[in-house]
């Protein structure tokens, strides 16, 4: 993530911010304002999990293999092959 620094305020521009940071209004406590959560569009705070990635982090929280099978809608031979489990065939 890079930061851009912009020199293209003008010395009026720098004078006047300075001013009103100096000001007695400036140093007053402001009120508490509420921000509301605003969605960033980054999609780098996002992180993908691959299908065989996330039967492996529901298996290690402790979910049954049907379990899994069912809140990722996959057969339950493919979470088992995930896995490395082989059904007994006999």
């Amino acid at each position: 993530m890079g930061l851009t620094i912009s020199s293209a305020l003008s010395s009026a521009t720098l004078a006047a911010a300075n001013s009103v940071a100096t000001s007695p209004a400036a140093r007053a406590p402001q009120p508490a304002q509420q921000a509301s959560p605003q969605p960033t569009g980054n999609s780098g705070d996002t992180v993908r999990l691959s299908e065989s990635q996330q039967v492996y982090q529901l298996y290690n929280q402790g979910q049954q293999v049907s379990q899994i099978a069912t809140a990722l809608s996959l057969p339950v031979e493919l979470v088992n092959n995930y896995l490395g489990i082989s059904s007994a065939s006999g």
